[in-house]
């Protein structure tokens, strides 16, 4: 039995609407389980379509699945992160907030983590929890993390949390952008800037930003965009125009969606190119229908593509592409809002504005 040898304060969501800090007991780790200290919680969209009520618990949580932490005490079995890199307590980690079955048809004949029937996310606050709204994490058995590398900035890695992962998995289910292809970005939140970027690596030729922040459309530009659209500026046909004129009159290759609202799928359908590709990344909390002609994706030969949540290999991957691009590309300029931990309703707030880059609650 473990025994409780720290106090750590936490924004539980009671219920729609209802957070509360909590002074929750922390115990110390199971022998395959790590115990952290937050250092930065990621505050995501779906954090604020929870907090609403839109996707109903069956207990209270710690919110937060987005984090960056300092490593307070091991696991006496832990030794070495998910990629076989030694850990010692005082390394910073990264972590994936799913922990997979590995007994389930998704874990076992297809290797895809992320459709886990049995995933362990959530629990309730009376045990070990890796809800990043807090002061300390228990990242338990089969939650993969790995150790940033001491010349990476922490702000680097949390500053696109859960985005960049979810889209290295979309690209790699939507076949990837290739070189010279042309590709259009629908909402410049983390998700979308996420998506910009990679194009970018992956050498697009041309990457068509569309939002309604002059900020996130500034970094757009900055993380790669070659062009944008300002959907206050703008109607949807004269959107579609630019995309036309800037495409040779063919449309977008691959057109990835990334702003979390259903409204933005007819727009992004008719954005395709012949051949082409559309990625849903962002639409998983925004629940509605929408209307639109089937033959429209057949006479085009189009591909829509969904993707949900990331797997421990692509939280890996995303932290290796912070490292590696942090001082070319503006990661750690995008948290423009750090929120303390009884600021957390401030912070979904700011999410929900649209008028922030990445917000991140900082429990120290």
């Amino acid at each position: 039995m473990t025994s409780i040898v720290r106090k750590g304060r936490a924004v539980v969501l009671e219920g729609p609407n209802a957070l509360k800090l909590h002074d929750l007991s922390v115990s110390r780790p199971e022998p395959d389980a790590v115990l952290a200290r937050v250092e930065f919680g990621g505050v995501c969209g779906s954090d604020v379509h929870m907090t609403r009520g839109e996707f109903p618990l069956p207990h209270a949580i710690v919110l937060g699945h987005e984090g960056v932490g300092v490593i307070e005490e091991l696991g006496s079995n832990v030794v070495a992160d998910y990629a076989g890199v030694p850990v010692s307590p005082g390394d910073r980690i990264y972590w994936c907030p799913i922990a997979p079955c590995h007994h389930c048809w998704y874990c076992t004949v297809e290797k895809d983590f992320s459709s886990c029937t049995n995933a362990t996310w959530f629990g309730p606050i009376e045990k070990p929890t890796w809800g990043s709204y807090a002061d300390y994490v228990t990242l338990p058995s089969d939650a993969a993390f790995f150790r940033i590398p001491d010349d990476t900035p922490s702000e680097a890695v949390i500053a696109f949390g859960c985005a960049l992962p979810a889209v290295l998995q979309g690209l790699e289910r939507a076949g990837g952008v290739k070189p010279l292809q042309s590709v259009v970005v629908q909402g410049c939140g983390p998700i979308g800037l996420s998506a910009i970027l990679i194009a970018r690596l992956s050498g697009a030729q041309s990457i068509i930003a569309i939002d309604g922040s002059g900020l996130r459309l500034d970094f757009a530009r900055r993380f790669g965009a070659t062009a944008t659209l300002d959907i206050s500026q703008t109607t949807p046909q004269e959107r579609r125009q630019a995309v036309r004129e800037l495409t040779a009159n063919r449309g977008a290759d691959m057109v990835i969606e990334g702003t979390g609202h259903h409204t933005a799928f007819g727009e992004g359908l008719g954005l395709c190119a012949r051949n082409g590709t559309y990625l849903l990344i962002g639409l998983w909390a925004s629940q509605g229908e929408q209307p639109f002609d089937p033959s429209f994706v057949v006479q085009n030969n189009l591909r829509i593509v969904g993707t949900q949540y990331a797997q421990a290999h692509h939280y890996h991957d995303a932290m290796r592409i912070a490292a590696l691009h942090h001082a070319t590309f503006p990661f750690a300029e995008l948290i423009t809002h750090r929120c303390m931990l009884d600021e957390a309703q401030h912070a979904l707030d700011l999410v929900s504005s649209g008028a922030a880059g990445k917000v991140v609650m900082c429990p120290c």
